[in-house]
Order: structure tokens, then C-alpha cells, then sequence
């Protein structure tokens, strides 16, 4: 891990944030209903952390692994228009949403928890794991959220990103006053 003046400079390059699903958006519990169909919890506060990104400018994106019309509702909800799910391979979409959005690596942060997660983690100039992450996830993050997944991570690094861009004051005006 990096120091905070060091993440704090990588934050503040950020113009795409990139988020993993099973373990940082939810606590990574497959939960099934009696007629086999998939739930899974999301944390309120993260998605108002994300909103505030995108208020901020911060473009973001969801890449998982595993396909889910949960996910897909989640991401719709928030207004997340870069949605990828389905496939081990992480980078190729990696690959594709830095064609689409024309931003470098370096201008991309991507939080994630497992090893599925480390090629993007090596890549992205602002890379980002959980508390609870696989150690191989954690050994590549620049920074290792204090909150767990599905609990707040995604909130954390939202208002991590927001300060380093001087962004958190303004974002949070209409609210605090």
C-alpha cells in the first residue's frame, strides 16, 4: 500500500471509477429464493457515494464476473451506464471501456477483492481492495478500504475520490446546508 499523499495523488487523476460486484458493491453472499432465483444485499450509503462521484464528473462502471439482472437493476438505479458482467476475463472490457471513454489507465481507479480482479488492479493508475479481500487483491491495491464490502467501501472511496478533487464540499452543499 501506498502512502495517503501517494493515494491522494493517484485519487486525483481518477475520471472513471471502476467497480467489481460479489465482495466490494455486496458483501459477496449469494443469497437464493425457494424457487433457486439469486438475491443479493447492496448498501444504500455506497450508491449514494457513487451518485455523488458522478455529480462530481467521475464516470463509472461496473465489471463482474458473474451475470446477474440484479446487478443489472443495481447499476440501471444508479444511473451506471458502463455495465459489464459475465466472464473471468476482466481486461478485455477493461480494454474496451478505455477505447469507448478514450482515458488511460492511469486515469481509471478499480476496486476489487479477488485474484479474478488482478489484472485490471495492476494496470489502473488508482487500484483499490477491501478489508476482506483475497490477499493476491490486496497485495496489488494502493489502498485497502477501512469499511468492508457491502458496507461502506464503496462510500469510503467514493468520498476518498471526491477529496482529493476537491470535489466533497461542493457535492455535499445542497445537503449540508
Amino acid at each position: 500500500m501506498d502512502s495517503v499523499a501517494d493515494n491522494l495523488a493517484r485519487a486525483a487523476k481518477v475520471k472513471l471509477m471502476i467497480f467489481d460486484v460479489d465482495g466490494v458493491l455486496t458483501d459477496g453472499s449469494l443469497h437464493f429464493g425457494p424457487d433457486g432465483e439469486m438475491m443479493k444485499t447492496f448498501n444504500v450509503y455506497d450508491g449514494l457515494g457513487i451518485k455523488l462521484l458522478q455529480e462530481s464528473g467521475v464516470q463509472t462502471a461496473i465489471i463482474s464476473a458473474r451475470r446477474s439482472a440484479i446487478t443489472a437493476r443495481r447499476a440501471q438505479d444508479l444511473g451506471i451506464t458502463h455495465v459489464h458482467q459475465g466472464g473471468h476475463d476482466k481486461l478485455t472490457p477493461f480494454r474496451e471501456l478505455l477505447a469507448l471513454t478514450g482515458l488511460t489507465e492511469e486515469q481509471c481507479g478499480y476496486i476489487g477483492d479477488d485474484v479474478i480482479d488482478a489484472p485490471i488492479l495492476k494496470r489502473v493508475g488508482f487500484a483499490v481492495s477491501v478489508p476482506g479481500g483475497r490477499p493476491e487483491a490486496q497485495g496489488l491495491a494502493h489502498h485497502v478500504t477501512q469499511a468492508g464490502g457491502g458496507r461502506g467501501a464503496v462510500r469510503e472511496i467514493c468520498e476518498f475520490l471526491l477529496r482529493a478533487q476537491d470535489n466533497y464540499a461542493r457535492v455535499m452543499a445542497p445537503f449540508l446546508e
